[in-house]
Order: structure tokens, then C-alpha cells, then sequence
């Protein structure tokens, strides 16, 4: 989406109109360069019954130049209602009617409402249409879209939907590698696309450990996991602004990243694993965070992980009853070939630790079990870190991407460090609490520093990476979650 902003002047073949509830006549500037008969229309349909005002309510005015939209805000609406209002609002319109879409900020708007208006409608400017065949007639251009207010808005809402558009390419991006098939999507591709992104870039570093690698490193919890696919592991870093802040501890972002599971040996059953396509949305999304970060102009150092495999069965794959030796040093008893994002973090998260981060955050789709908790709507926050913790939490709230604080408590560590011949299991005793003990088993590999563990948190995002059908960014698919988020907690 192209996006500018500017005073009330020329308008676009769709009139946008946000509007609070008890308007019923236009405000001033809210009708400026439309014709007599146009602005009837629109002020007969203010004063009538049909447009009430109330949130999330729509009236389509159409006249013959430009169709103008009411949209309905309610008397005081939130930060949520601002943006999921600029995302149902692009969602009702059609390209059929234009591309230029202008949208008039009028009485009552502050700039931070007005920013996040726009934001929603650049968010859910996104589809994943590449592999549909279409016929000449369909083949639209992008949405041009003007932000008109009053002089005294104009820098700060510049700046705030500049800001926007360069944070949603990462965010688009994320869902891009996510919706992309595992017939495509795989290790070596996600590597590949990474590399390519980072060329020309002076201030971004990615380096790819292929299998050569991985085994010359002893990253066994990434091999053992991606060993039964002919598509072999890799794990990718990422690097950006390397040469800054040399004397300073500073993040270090680590995603699992199973381009697509079957569970292995121990296989899933068969209904629904079309969505294991999805299971790479932590690598996914700590691609998309380090393209927010770069268009954005971020200047300080940043570290990201990636832990890439596919998890197939095979003569080759990994068994239950196996004992993986890590790149920690710590040995896993493997329970189930299915808990296997946990063993590519193993290594991620240890690596982490000796890039003396300032703190580490993970982020996978782990377990179902976090998906019975929380629903599609809010990702499980772990902690060791109760400041972290309370970072993560604030900068999900501020994003709508809420990030659930969860118990660690050490029973559930007791439960993952219980087996009888390795330092750790990869399941737990039995199928209660399955996403607090597997966050306990991924805080085994947190490495110390001077007498304790590194602050460290892990999200779990199976509910939220995808199905997600009440997020009002995203039409379908996968969501880009926790981009927003972590450009929050690690910029501001």
C-alpha cells in the first residue's frame, strides 16, 4: 500500500469517512471537492436511521464519482476499536469501485486515533493469492491511500504512517513465509530468502550453518529432528547493525522454525496437518521482526536465531526412546517424536546464551495445550524474568498482540528433568499442564551468567500464528504475530 498524508484537498475515487456515534452532519472539511448533489446524498444519509454511529457499523453512499463510506466509531473508542475500524473498513471495500482511497480525519480525532486508523487498513492491506490462477480482468493495482487532517496533525501522523508501513513489511513478510506450502517453504528456502533479503544491506549479517555445520557444531537437537526428511536442517542468523554497540549486552530473538511436521514416527493424525505448514511461524516471524527493524531505521544491535527443520518419518528419523546429545552439553530422552520443537530450541536457545544477550526471547508454536488455554486469542508468556515478563506483556497489549503471563513453576521443570537416563525428557508426566512443561524443559537450556540465568521468555504463538478468525489484520492464514510486538519491546 502506498500511503501519504496530507491536508483536506483532492479526493480519491473512495471516500472514507470515520465518524462517532450522534453525528448526523457532516463535519467541517469532512465534504470538501464533492459536488451539491454529492453532499446531500451524504447528509441525508447522516440525519436518517440508516447510519447510527455505533462501532463497527458501515453505510455505503454511492454517488457517481466517488463512493463515500460512513463508518461507524461509537462515542469513545479505544486504541483496539481505532485500528480493527481501519481494518474493517478496508476489508468492506472493493477495488471494483477504485484503488485511491482517502480518508478524512474531522472533529474529535487525535493523531494517535488517527495513526492507528491508518495502521488497521495498512495491516490488512495483504493476500496471499500467488498460486491462483487470473484472468486479465481481475488483476488489480495496489491501494493508494491519503490521510487528510488538519495542519496542526500533519508531521506527528506523517511520521506515525511511516512508521506503520515500514513495520507491516515485516509483518508481511512473516506471512508470506508462513502461508508459503512446505513443498516450497523449506529449510534450505527460508535460508535462501534470508540471504537474498540481506544483500546490499551494509548494516544487516546473515549467516546460514548448513547440515555440514550443524553437525560439525554438535547441534544435535537440530539434526535429530530434520535427519528423516531429504530436506536437511540448517539454522540461520541474523544480524543487524553488527558493528554498533559493541560494549553492550543486547537482544537476542530465537524462533522454532519446523517447515512443516508430521509428527515423525510418532506421527499426528491425518486431519488437520495440512496446517503443519504453519509450525515454522516463530522462525517466520523473527524473519519479519528484523525487516521491521531495518525499514524502520533501527540503529542499535540486534541478534536473531533461527532453528530450521521438517520433521518427517523415515528410515532414517529420529525414534521414541532416543537420546539426543545437545549442543548445551545436556543429553534428551526422547518421549515423543512430536514434542520436537522443543529440541531445536535446545540448541537455538544455548547458542543464544553465549552472545551474552541482554535478554532472549523465543517464540514457537509449541502445543496444543497453549491453544486449549488461551484460544486464538492471546499467545502464553513464560518468563524467568518478571521485569521481561512485564515488558512483553505491556508492548502486547499496546500492539493488540496479547502475550498471556503463565505459571513456571518448578514442579513443572521437576516433570521435564525427571528421566532415568538423560538430563532431560521431552515430555512431561502426562497431558496436563503440556505447555507449562514444555516451557520448563526450554528454560533447561538457558545458560547462566554471574550466578543466574539470563533473562529469558518464551511465547508460545500455536494459538495465534494462524486460525486466528477475531484478529481484524488478517483475512486468512497466517498472522505475522508478535512482528509488532518485538519491534516495540526492543525500539521503545
Amino acid at each position: 500500500m502506498d500511503a501519504k498524508v496530507s491536508e483536506f484537498g483532492k479526493i480519491g475515487e473512495i471516500l472514507v469517512l470515520p465518524l462517532f456515534q450522534g453525528t448526523d452532519k457532516a463535519p467541517n472539511n469532512a465534504l470538501n471537492g464533492l459536488s451539491r448533489t454529492q453532499r446531500s446524498l451524504v447528509n441525508d444519509a447522516l440525519s436518517s436511521d440508516s447510519f447510527s454511529g455505533k462501532s463497527g457499523k458501515h453505510l455505503h453512499v454511492w454517488t457517481a464519482d466517488c463512493q463515500v463510506v460512513l463508518v461507524g466509531m461509537g462515542e469513545y473508542p479505544s486504541e483496539k476499536e481505532c485500528r480493527d475500524g481501519g481494518a474493517k473498513t478496508l476489508a468492506a471495500i472493493s477495488k471494483d469501485q477504485g484503488t485511491n482511497v482517502t480518508v478524512r480525519f474531522t472533529t474529535g480525532w487525535t493523531t494517535s486515533m488517527m495513526s492507528l486508523f491508518a495502521e488497521g487498513m495498512i495491516l490488512r492491506d495483504y493476500d496471499f493469492d500467488k498460486y491462483l490462477q487470473k484472468d486479465e480482468d481481475d488483476v488489480q493495482g495496489d491501494w493508494s491511500l491519503d490521510c487528510q487532517a488538519s495542519a496542526r496533525h500533519q508531521d506527528a501522523l506523517s511520521s506515525a504512517v511511516s512508521k506503520s508501513i515500514a513495520i507491516s513489511k515485516g509483518v508481511h513478510i512473516a506471512r508470506d513465509l508462513g502461508n508459503e506450502p512446505a513443498n516450497i517453504m523449506y529449510p534450505e528456502e527460508y535460508a535462501r530468502r534470508a540471504t537474498e533479503w540481506a544483500k546490499g544491506k551494509s548494516n544487516v549479517e546473515v549467516e546460514v550453518w548448513d547440515y555440514a555445520r550443524l553437525q560439525k557444531e554438535g547441534m544435535h537437537g537440530v539434526i535429530a529432528v530434520g535427519k528423516g526428511s531429504e530436506r536437511k536442517p540448517c539454522m540461520v542468523f541474523f544480524r543487524l547493525n553488527p558493528s554498533a554497540d559493541q560494549n553492550k549486552q543486547v537482544p537476542c530473538i530465537v524462533g522454532k522454525g519446523i517447515t512443516f511436521d508430521t509428527g515423525g514416527i510418532s506421527i499426528k493424525p491425518s486431519a488437520g496437518m495440512w496446517d503443519m505448514k504453519f509450525d515454522m511461524h516463530g522462525s517466520a516471524t523473527v524473519f519479519g521482526l528484523f525487516v521491521a527493524l531495518y525499514e524502520s531505521g533501527y540503529t542499535g544491535r540486534v541478534n536473531g536465531i533461527t532453528c530450521m527443520a521438517e520433521n518427517m518419518p523415515s528410515a532414517g528419523a529420529y525414534r521414541p526412546g532416543d537420546v539426543i546429545n545437545t549442543y548445551s552439553g545436556k543429553t534428551i530422552e526422547v518421549l515423543n517424536t512430536d514434542a520436537e520443537g522443543r529440541n531445536v530450541l535446545s540448541d537455538g536457545l544455548w547458542k543464544a546464551g553465549e552472545l551474552n544477550p541482554s535478554y532472549i526471547v523465543d517464540l514457537a508454536t509449541l502445543t496444543g495445550a497453549c491453544v486449549v488455554a488461551l484460544g486464538h486469542e492471546a499467545s502464553g508468556l513464560w518468563s524467568n524474568d518478571d521485569s521481561l515478563s512485564a515488558r512483553i506483556h505491556a508492548a502486547g497489549n499496546a500492539e493488540d498482540e496479547i502475550a498471556w503471563p503463565m505459571p513456571l513453576l518448578p514442579a513443572f521443570e521437576k516433570e521435564m528433568t525427571g528421566s532415568k537416563i538423560a538430563d532431560v525428557q521431552n515430555l512431561g508426566k502426562g497431558r496436563w499442564g503440556g505447555a507449562c512443561t514444555a516451557a520448563g524443559f526450554l528454560k533447561q537450556f538457558v545458560q547462566e551468567r554471574d550466578g543466574e540465568q539470563i533473562p529469558w521468555a518464551h511465547l508460545d504463538i500455536a494459538g495465534t500464528a494462524w486460525g486466528a478468525s477475531t484478529n481484524a489484520m488478517v483475512a486468512h492464514g497466517a498472522t505475522g504475530i508478535h512482528v509488532r510486538t518485538l519491534h516495540r519491546l526492543i525500539t521503545e
